[in-house]
């Protein structure tokens, strides 16, 4: 069974960082790709960024990019987001996500990730 545990949420203002972390226990980590997404009150979960299991192909929605960059270290079972230039509509609860053991791309499709983490909620204060 894989758990992830997402940590670094906040409040912060708008221009300001933070730095997401999600810790993974359980064996695939280390063999599959890995993503971010979040979801604002009333709509939907979306694609925020994804990481191949090397950690050379990248994936990031065009709202966030240029601003935020992931990051994974295998030997340690994490994966970071990175996020610059805070925005107010960067406020959701950000989820991080693994693919199925095996799988090495990253994809922006939520429904190709097969284990998620219970959230970390960022607030951006204007």
């Amino acid at each position: 069974q894989v758990q992830l545990e997402e940590s670094g949420g906040g409040l912060v203002q708008a221009g300001g960082s933070l730095r997401l972390s999600c810790a993974a226990s359980g064996r695939t980590f280390s063999r599959s790709a890995m993503g971010w997404f979040r979801q604002a009150p009333g709509r939907e979960r979306e694609f925020v960024s994804a990481i191949s299991l090397s950690g050379t192909y990248t994936k990031y929605a065009d709202s966030v990019k240029g601003r935020f960059t992931i990051s994974r270290d295998n030997a340690k079972n994490t994966v970071h987001l990175q996020m610059n230039s805070l925005k107010p509509e960067d406020t959701a609860v950000y989820y991080c996500a693994a693919r199925a053991l095996g799988v090495v791309l990253p994809s922006t499709s939520l429904q190709l990730y097969d284990y998620w983490g219970q959230g970390t909620q960022v607030t951006v204060s204007s």
